[in-house]
C-alpha cells in the first residue's frame, strides 16, 4: 500500500494480507503523533514551543522524548555529524518554510551558523522536560521519519511480517509473503521501476542525498545536508550514501554522517558493522562491509 506525506511517498506492506488495514491504522497514528510533536514547520508543535524556550525547561511529552532520545542517540553513534541543534544553520540559508516553498526561489542567506552541538541539550529523564542552553534550536529532519518506521515495524512484528518506507527510509521486520522483502535502493526520495534492489528480512535502510533537496542562496545552490562542524551545507565526494544496520534510525544517522565524512565514511561505516552504498557525484558506486547483492 502506498502514501505520501511531508512531501515524500510511502509504503506500508504485511505478510499477512489481513494485517494490513489494522496495520495502516498505527501508521498513521504514528504519523500524526510524531508531526504534532517534531514538525518545525507547525506553529502549535511542540518543538517549536521547545525552540522558542531556549533557556526554560519544558516538560515533553512521550513522542517528543522518544523523538530526543533517537536523534542524541544518532549524535552520539556519528560523533556529532549527526546533530541535532542545526535549525539556526538551516535558517541561515532560507530553509525557514516547506522544502516546496523554496525549491524554486533564490534566497539570500546569511553568514553560516554553526550549530551548539548535542551538549547544549538537557534531557531530564526523571521529570520528563528538556532544557536547551540559549541559542540553541531543534531540527529532527535527521531521525523523525526514520523513527516513525521503526515504530511502526516494531509494533506490526507481531502479526508476521512488515515493512515500513517513508522517503527511502525503510524499517523491515520478518519476511514476506514470499521470501524476504526486496527493498528499492534510490538516490531520490522516490524509488523508480528500474533501480536496483536488495533484500533484508531484519534491520533498516536509509538513503541521504546532496541532490533530493537543493535551492539557491546567494546563488550558490546548496543542500539540506549541514556540517556541524562548519555550520554550512555538505560538499564531500559522495552525491548518495545508503546504508544498512539494525535500526532505520541508525542506518539513517551513519547515511547522513557518510557524506560528512567524505573519504573516511567507508572506514567508519565498517567499523560500526554495518553495510553501505556511497556513490560518487560521477556516478560511480563503491560497495562497504556486507552489502546486501543487488538485483534489478
Amino acid at each position: 500500500m502506498h502514501f505520501s506525506i511531508w512531501g515524500m511517498s510511502g509504503t506500508l506492506e504485511t505478510q499477512d494480507p489481513n494485517a494490513l488495514q489494522p496495520a495502516m491504522t498505527r501508521l498513521w497514528r504514528w504519523i500524526d503523533d510524531v508531526d504534532a510533536a517534531c514538525n518545525r514547520f507547525r506553529s502549535d508543535s511542540e518543538i517549536t514551543r521547545v525552540n522558542e524556550n531556549a533557556g526554560q525547561r519544558v516538560a515533553i511529552s512521550p513522542t517528543f522524548e522518544l523523538a530526543l532520545r533517537a536523534a542524541l542517540e544518532a549524535s552520539e553513534m556519528t560523533d556529532g555529524l549527526c546533530d541535532p541543534t542545526v535549525l539556526p544553520a538551516l535558517l541561515a540559508m532560507g530553509y525557514d518554510r516547506d522544502y516546496d516553498e523554496i525549491r524554486d526561489l533564490e534566497l539570500q542567506g546569511a553568514a553560516p551558523v554553526v550549530p551548539r552541538g548535542a551538549s547544549a541539550i538537557h534531557l531530564d529523564l526523571n521529570d520528563h522536560s528538556v532544557l536547551l542552553e540559549p541559542g540553541t534550536q531543534l531540527d529532527f529532519g535527521a531521525s523523525a521519519k526514520a523513527l516513525v518506521v521503526d515504530q511502526v515495524a516494531t509494533e506490526l512484528a507481531a502479526w508476521g511480517g512488515a515493512v515500513v518506507e517513508i522517503g527511502g527510509d525503510v524499517a523491515v521486520r520478518g519476511e514476506g509473503p514470499d521470501g524476504p522483502w526486496a527493498i528499492g535502493v534510490s538516490d531520490s526520495l522516490e524509488v523508480s521501476a528500474n533501480a536496483p534492489t536488495i533484500t533484508l528480512r531484519h534491520g533498516g535502510v536509509a538513503t541521504s542525498s546532496l541532490t533530493t533537496r537543493t535551492w539557491l542562496v546567494n546563488g550558490e545552490r546548496v543542500n539540506h545536508v549541514i556540517d556541524p562542524r562548519t555550520g554550512s551545507f555538505a560538499k564531500g565526494p559522495y552525491a548518495t550514501a545508503s546504508v544498512t544496520a539494525a535500526s532505520c534510525v541508525s542506518a539513517n544517522a551513519f547515511a547522513t554522517a557518510a557524506l560528512l565524512w567524505g573519504e573516511d565514511a567507508a572506514y567508519h561505516i565498517a567499523q560500526s558493522g554495518w553495510s553501505g552504498r556511497l556513490v560518487r557525484h560521477d556516478g560511480t558506486v563503491e560497495f562497504v562491509g556486507g552489502w546486501p547483492q543487488e538485483a534489478r
